[in-house]
């Protein structure tokens, strides 16, 4: 039996200023397509600047909306190879 290892590298990237911090996250898939997502965090004026746990907030919120993104394209690509509509998949 032959096993294909196979790695996915997702980037993150963050731009933030004193109360915002937003993140994107972009992984490329074996077939050359890219999936994009987005989060964003906000500081509230009586919270501490403490721009790692922005980064962190932004950076969850965007890997949960790339999570949905790939559920979402592995739905249609198991509905398209079936033929049907099949049960929508949850985490």
């Amino acid at each position: 039996m032959t096993h294909t290892v196979v790695g996915w590298h997702v980037e993150l990237e963050f731009s933030e200023d004193d109360q915002h911090t937003r993140a994107v996250a972009m992984v490329r898939l074996p077939d050359g397509s890219e999936v994009r997502a987005r989060g964003h965090a906000i500081r509230h004026h009586t919270d501490a600047n403490q721009p790692r746990v922005g980064e962190e907030i932004a950076g969850a919120r965007a890997l949960n909306e790339l999570a949905m993104q790939l559920l979402t394209k592995a739905h249609g690509e198991i509905d398209e190879a079936s033929g049907r509509i099949s049960h929508p998949i949850h985490v």
